[in-house]
């Protein structure tokens, strides 16, 4: 995984709503929140997209940007974002070369049973091109509150 004060993995992914959103355009306008999360649709990742969503305002008042990243592919995101009227842009990255980059795509367990998934992580991203925080295996209840109290403490990260 990527740590604090590393070169953020730079990237360029189709997005929801038919964008392309590249990290380098993110970090001219301030420092990133990445949200890395499993699949669209399911009850953690429901409600952290949610959360995320519903602070996106407050997000963009202290100068910051915020994109979750998942495998599922753009059409899945639309629909997604669509049932449950969420703002914040989805960035497909079906090929796992950015999950990979940053280090989460991982083996995970499941009863037993081995296999590769996203680790829901983390990252803010400084103007600066590296990493300011991680927040590595994620829960969800509370995060994105937690993730906005660190982007409002953070000095011209």
């Amino acid at each position: 995984m990527i740590n604090i004060g590393e070169r953020a993995p730079k990237f360029s992914l189709p997005a929801s709503g038919g964008k392309t959103i590249a990290l380098n355009d993110l970090i001219a306008n301030g420092p990133v929140v990445i949200f890395f999360y499993p699949k669209d649709d399911t009850a953690g990742c429901t409600a952290e997209s949610i959360d995320f969503s519903g602070l996106l305002a407050d997000f963009s008042k202290a100068g910051a940007s915020v994109v979750g990243i998942s495998p599922d592919s753009v059409k899945k995101h639309d629909r997604f974002r669509s049932k449950h009227e969420l703002t914040v842009d989805l960035l497909s990255d079906e090929e796992k070369t950015t999950l990979e980059a940053y280090g989460v795509w991982v083996e995970k367990s499941m009863y037993g049973r081995k296999y590769m998934g996203v680790q829901r992580s983390t990252f803010i991203v400084g103007k600066d091109g590296r990493v300011a925080h991680v927040w590595p295996k994620v829960s969800v209840p509370g995060h994105a509150a937690e993730v906005l109290e660190k982007i409002r403490s953070l000095a011209e990260i």
